[in-house]
C-alpha cells in the first residue's frame, strides 16, 4: 500500500488544498493499492506559479550542457528505482512485470538519457543568410499524460521540455499515478533546481482543464482520447497556448501477397496485443489478402493461443487485465458491436474463464470485418484485432487510409522496395517495414486526428522551443 499526500511543487513536498484522495486500484486484484491527492485548481496555479518562478530565475540561465547534466542524474535516480517502477506499473496497468521491466522501467530511463546526449549535441543557433536564429525554451509547460504507458508518457515530455529549457508542471493520469511519485522521489534525490518539474495529481476535469485554460502557462502537452484532446485544445486557445496532441489511433497492419504469412501474422499479433491492447499505435487492423485470409486466421489464432494470459506478476504472464472495470465494460462493448455488425468471430469474445478478480479480457479475434464497421474504425484499447480482407494492393491502401486516425502502421512484403513504396502511401506518423526496429531517436506523432506535433528525438525537443531570428 503506497499513500501520498503531498504534491512535489517547488521543489519540495507540499500539501495540497485539501484532504480529498484518490484511490488507486490493482487491475489484477481490484484491491486498493495506493492513494495520491485530489490535487484542485488552487494546487495547479501553485504550481505554475512556482515554474514560472523557476523559469525566470536561475533555471532559464542555464546552459544546455548543465541541462544535460540535470537529465543524467535523474536517468540515473529513475535507474535505481526500475524494479520498484515495474512494480508499481505492472499493479497499477496490469502490464505483466516482465514487459513492465523491459519497457514500462526501461523506456523512460532511455528516453530521459537521449536528451541529455540531444542537449549536448543539437545547436541551439545557426546562421542563415544576415540572420542568426536561435532556439529558446518555450516557457512553463502543463504536461497531461495517460495510463497506459504512464511513466514512459511523462518522459517523452518532461525530458525534452528540461533539455529545451523549459519548467513543467505534470498532470498524471488519476488511474495509474503512483509512479509519478517515484519521479518526485528522483527528483528530491538529485535535489533538482525548486520549481524545474512540479507534480499535482488530480482528475482532469479539475487539474488538467486549469492548466490547459490556465495564462501563465505557455504550452500544453497532451496525450490521450480524441474527446479530452479536443478539450484541452479548446480551453488553451482562450490564451492562444501551442497545444501538442497525441490521441488516438487505429493503425493496419497491410500484408501483401508476397509476405513471409507465419512472420508478418504472428509479429502482427503481438503488437496488437501488446499492452493487452492498450497501446495508441498498436496495428489493430490487420489487412490480409482476401486468397491468404484463412491461413493467416489459423496463424493468428495459434499466436494468441502462445500468449499466457495471467497474473502480472507471473513471469510466464505475457497478457494481463485492462486497467478498469470502465475499460473492461468499453471492450466488452465494442466486442458486442462487432458481432451485432456481422464481423465473424474466431476467438475470444468474453472474459476468461478461471479469474474472479481483475478487469481480464481473453484475447479476441474478428475475421471478415468490413472496412466501414464500428470496430475498424473506432480505437478500442483492449485485446481486439480486426482481420480485413483485400483483393487488391490499391485497395488495401484505401482500407489502411480509411479512418479518421493516422498514427502509425506495418508493411510486410517479401520485397523491401515494395513494402516501402506502400509505406510511403499510407497516411501515418510511423510506419515500421517488415517488422523495423523501434527507434527511440525517431519521430512519434500522427496524422490526421491523431495529433498535432511530434515526441522523441531532436523533433521533439524542437516542439518545446521558439524561434527567434536577429538580423545583422
Amino acid at each position: 500500500m503506497r499513500s501520498y499526500t503531498d504534491l512535489y511543487i517547488g521543489g519540495a513536498m507540499r500539501a495540497p488544498a485539501s484532504t480529498e484522495a484518490i484511490e488507486v486500484l490493482s487491475a489484477s486484484t481490484e484491491a486498493v493499492m495506493g492513494t495520491v491527492p485530489s490535487g484542485s485548481a488552487g494546487d495547479a496555479g501553485a504550481a505554475v506559479a512556482s515554474a514560472r518562478s523557476a523559469l525566470e530565475g536561475d533555471w532559464g540561465a542555464t546552459p544546455p550542457n548543465e541541462r544535460a547534466a540535470w537529465l543524467d542524474k535523474l536517468a540515473e535516480a529513475l535507474k535505481a528505482r526500475a524494479g520498484e517502477i515495474a512494480e508499481v506499473i505492472a499493479g497499477e496497468v496490469g502490464s505483466p512485470i516482465t514487459m513492465a521491466q523491459n519497457v514500462q522501467a526501461g523506456l523512460p530511463i532511455a528516453v530521459t538519457s537521449s536528451y541529455a546526449k540531444l542537449a549536448r549535441e543539437v545547436p541551439f543557433e545557426h546562421e542563415a543568410g544576415n540572420s542568426l536564429l536561435l532556439r529558446e525554451a518555450y516557457g512553463v509547460v502543463a504536461a497531461i499524460t495517460p495510463w497506459n504507458y504512464p511513466l514512459h508518457q511523462i518522459m517523452a515530455k518532461v525530458a525534452p521540455a528540461l533539455a529545451a529549457g523549459c519548467t513543467i508542471v505534470l498532470k498524471p493520469s488519476e488511474i495509474a499515478p503512483l509512479n509519478a511519485f517515484l519521479l518526485a522521489e528522483a527528483c528530491l534525490e538529485i535535489e533538482l533546481p525548486a520549481g524545474v518539474v512540479n507534480i499535482v495529481s488530480g482528475t482532469g476535469p479539475v487539474v488538467g482543464e486549469a492548466l490547459a485554460a490556465h495564462p501563465g502557462v505557455d504550452m500544453v502537452s497532451f496525450t490521450g482520447s480524441l474527446r479530452a484532446g479536443r478539450r484541452v485544445s479548446a480551453l488553451a486557445s482562450e490564451t492562444v497556448k501551442k497545444v501538442t496532441l497525441e490521441l488516438g489511433g487505429k493503425s493496419a497492419c497491410v500484408i501483401l501477397d508476397d509476405a513471409p504469412l507465419e512472420k508478418a501474422v504472428t509479429a502482427g499479433v503481438k503488437n496488437a496485443l501488446l499492452n493487452s491492447g492498450q497501446t495508441c499505435s498498436a496495428w489493430t487492423r490487420m489487412i490480409v489478402p482476401r486468397a491468404r485470409q484463412a491461413q493467416a486466421l489459423e496463424i493468428a489464432v495459434a499466436a494468441m493461443a502462445s500468449l499466457k494470459l495471467g497474473d502480472p506478476f507471473d513471469a510466464a504472464t505475457r497478457l494481463g487485465p485492462l486497467i478498469s472495470a470502465s475499460q473492461r465494460e468499453r471492450v466488452e462493448d465494442y466486442i458486442a458491436r462487432g458481432k451485432a455488425e456481422g464481423a465473424r468471430l474466431v476467438a475470444g469474445g468474453g472474459r476468461p474463464d478461471g479469474f474472479a478478480r481483475g478487469y481480464y479480457v481473453a484475447p479476441t479475434l474478428f475475421a471478415d470485418v468490413a472496412p466501414e464497421a464500428v470496430i475498424a474504425q473506432e480505437e478500442i484499447f483492449g485485446p481486439v484485432l480486426s482481420v480485413l480482407p483485400y483483393d487488391s494492393e490499391e485497395e488495401a491502401v484505401n482500407i489502411a487510409n480509411g479512418t479518421i486516425y493516422g498514427l502509425a502502421g506495418g508493411v510486410w512484403s517479401a520485397d523491401p522496395s515494395r513494402a516501402l513504396a506502400v509505406a510511403r502511401r499510407l497516411r501515418a506518423g510511423q510506419v515500421d517495414v517488415n517488422g523495423g526496429r523501434f527507434n527511440l531517436l525517431a519521430p512519434f506523432g500522427g496524422y490526421k486526428q491523431s495529433g498535432v506535433g511530434r515526441e522523441l528525438g531532436a523533433l521533439g525537443m524542437e516542439e518545446y522551443q521558439q524561434v527567434k531570428s536577429i538580423q545583422r
